[in-house]
């Protein structure tokens, strides 16, 4: 059963409709089958159980009549709501927060992704230990014969989680280390890098397969993709680039997984260029939009105004399930804005052009630069046919090593920064 609290006076990017909606999308991404699903008015919040004692009533007769099982609430619950609703439903009650834990607990593939999760399962489990173990005393306190039980249960159970906690950290900053050296050595490497980015289930992963061939899981589920993939693509006049996809956004993201997920996402701030893409036939496409734009700019992407050191290019995907008069108007609107691009992934409706548009993007600061090299300089020529693009080459005379050649390539400002030092 997932209910949806829609608490009055409380601002929200999405309707309660769409929000009801990407939570029953959640649920089904980890196999929950869904009995019902309903919007519930909260016109004020009961600190003990959220929801007023008769819309909880009402909730318990939901379950009874549908043979419901487990509760999702689509909100976040303090651990005092969710033990009373668990006790006055009689049923297992979770909330958004634990739903996106479980998925990502289920999709981790990585070790880093499984130690990110970790991280979060266990920073959201410490504040919802139940006191039901205080019977079970670890050792005698106090002085003497007359002393107080000493350490519970519970108390056992957090310092455990506390020092599982550290440990977790600790691993996590060295793969933090990991990856910011990996970024270093490709931004040593010639070759440009695009990253994509984009609310979940955008259809970030079917474009990646599109333009690389590769099989990345791409399904039509929330969080089908949590760690991030690197391919080579192909660009007209650009010898290779690197293709990144990222995990997907959603509103309300848990703190905890932002938090967790931040070695993950640092991997767009190290782009030459960042495709947003937007899943053009959801109803709550801009709202998605802003949801994308606020966790790049925690990331320090984007900045106030939305504007941002790397070029970010919005791909408006999913042209293929509009009827054709919305096609027809999203065309025309994507017309007059250069920074975007109407494709279909699936299809492959304008991948073309969108390849187009980044080569063009990545070369627009090359520069044509003339070098007459001797002919026994075959690194520095080699170098030059490998990563720019020779447009001419010929023999220039004989100098006093021997015969020289003379290039005219075209390379952009970090290829001949490159060049410069070897």
């Amino acid at each position: 059963m997932v209910v949806c609290p829609d608490v009055r006076g409380r601002h929200h990017d999405l309707e309660p409709e769409a929000r009801l909606e990407e939570a029953c999308g959640l649920a089904e991404a980890i196999g929950i089958v869904i009995a019902d699903a309903s919007v519930i008015p909260v016109r004020q919040v009961r600190p003990g159980t959220l929801f007023g004692s008769g819309q909880v009533d009402n909730i318990a007769t939901a379950c009874e009549q549908h043979d419901a099982e487990l509760v999702v609430v689509d909100g976040a619950l303090t651990p005092i709501q969710q033990r009373n609703l668990e006790d006055r439903l009689k049923r297992k009650v979770i909330d958004r927060t634990g739903l996106i834990l479980e998925i990502f607990g289920e999709r981790a593939a990585t070790a880093e992704g499984r130690l990110q999760v970790e991280l979060a399962h266990l920073d959201y489990q410490q504040s919802r230990l139940v006191r039901s173990w205080t019977h079970l005393e670890r050792q005698r306190g106090g002085f003497g014969f007359l002393g107080g039980p000493g350490e519970t249960q519970i108390e056992a159970d957090r310092r455990m989680i506390r020092q599982r906690m550290g440990r977790l950290r600790k691993e996590l900053e060295s793969v933090r280390k990991t990856r910011a050296l990996h970024r270093d050595r490709r931004g040593r490497a010639p070759w440009p890098i695009i990253a994509l980015v984009g609310y979940t289930n955008a259809g970030k992963s079917t474009l990646f397969n599109r333009l690389t061939g590769a099989d990345v899981m791409a399904e039509d589920l929330l969080f089908a993709t949590l760690d991030p993939t690197m391919r080579a693509v192909a660009l007209p006049g650009v010898e290779k680039a690197i293709l990144s996809d990222t995990v997907g956004f959603i509103s309300d993201l848990p703190t905890q997984l932002v938090a967790a997920f931040r070695a993950t996402l640092e991997e767009v701030t190290g782009a030459d260029l960042i495709l947003h893409v937007r899943d053009i036939a959801n109803p709550s496409t801009a709202a998605q939009k802003a949801q994308v734009l606020e966790v790049l700019g925690d990331l320090g992407v984007t900045g106030r105004e939305g504007d941002s050191a790397i070029r970010i290019i919005e791909i408006w995907n999913k042209i293929d399930l509009l009827s054709p008069e919305e096609a027809r108007e999203i065309r025309g609107a994507a017309a007059g804005d250069e920074a975007a691009i109407v494709i279909s992934a699936e299809t492959g409706e304008g991948v073309p052009e969108l390849l187009q548009r980044l080569s063009e993007l990545l070369t627009q600061h090359a520069h044509v630069h003339e070098f007459v090299l001797p002919a026994s300089e075959g690194r520095r020529i080699a170098w030059l046919h490998a990563h720019g693009e020779v447009l001419e080459e010929e023999d220039a005379g004989a100098g006093p090593d021997g015969p020289l050649r003379r290039l005219a390539v075209r390379l952009n400002p970090k290829e001949m920064g490159q060049y410069e030092a070897l």
